[in-house]
């Protein structure tokens, strides 16, 4: 078979959460050029239905559904919607995500609950809802951050462990799915890319971080799709229970 072949994702059905904006939206035209039927699922279900209809231009095959990924109610319902709609679900990429840069002497106990709720407990439910349905040869990747890895100057202890633990998580999902059941489980742990949480950060701060950058700019958002391109297909196949960085060398910096 032709290399770039194995990077075909003819058939698959994915759901990308938090698809409404940033990565989530580039994660979903990148499975979708390589062939995906894809699910974009977040809360902000206007933005959904226009990033969908984009893809649906360029002639991929795309929705929109609505989820709270902190509902694991919702997280069943949205399961059960994709396997009635399309018979199946492939892949599932755990995007959804909040953040907070409260001092840890004022955080408050909602406000960390909040951001765990979200970013780890959400990625969690949606883990089960869908490996329920999921068949070998499945893939799922959470979404986790080099914040993960090391600090940033920046006071985001909420954001920091449940990114660590989806680390954590992963490797678990790995360990008790890819051998039993044949559903790979890995990670990216983005740096630097152009979002909706990058253009809150305070002025001057990215420009502070651009001596740890290595690769000296900030990453494209199709640099990361690419490599959830790879992850989750066949070109991906041997690779279970990883954390794959991708952030210009900040993490080593």
């Amino acid at each position: 078979m032709p290399i770039l072949d194995e990077f075909r994702l003819t058939d698959r059905v994915a759901i990308i959460t938090g698809a409404s904006s940033g990565l989530g939206i580039a994660f979903a035209q990148a499975l979708s050029e390589a062939g995906a039927t894809v699910v974009l699922a977040a809360r902000r279900t206007d933005r959904l239905a226009a990033a969908a209809g984009s893809i649906q231009d360029n002639g991929g095959q795309a929705v929109s559904m609505a989820v709270d990924v902190a509902d694991p109610k919702s997280c069943t319902a949205l399961a059960t919607a994709v396997v009635a709609d399309f018979g199946r679900i492939d892949i599932l990429v755990n995007n959804a995500g909040v953040g907070t840069a409260y001092p840890a002497s004022r955080e408050t106990p909602e406000q960390f609950r909040s951001v765990i709720d979200v970013n780890l407990n959400g990625s969690y439910w949606m883990a089960q809802a869908c490996g329920q349905h999921m068949q070998p040869g499945s893939s799922i990747v959470n979404i986790s951050s080099i914040l993960a890895l090391t600090t940033a100057g920046l006071p985001q202890a909420a954001y920091s462990a449940s990114k660590s633990g989806l680390i954590g998580l992963t490797r678990d999902l790995a360990n008790q799915w890819t051998g039993r059941k044949g559903i790979r489980v890995n990670a990216i742990a983005p740096g630097y890319f152009p979002t909706e949480m990058t253009d809150q950060y305070r002025p001057g701060y990215l420009d502070s971080m651009r001596s740890r950058m290595l690769i000296s700019r900030m990453g494209r958002l199709e640099e990361c799709a690419a490599t959830l391109v790879w992850l989750v297909s066949p070109a991906g196949g041997y690779v279970t229970g990883q954390t794959i960085v991708v952030d210009g060398g900040v993490s080593i910096t």
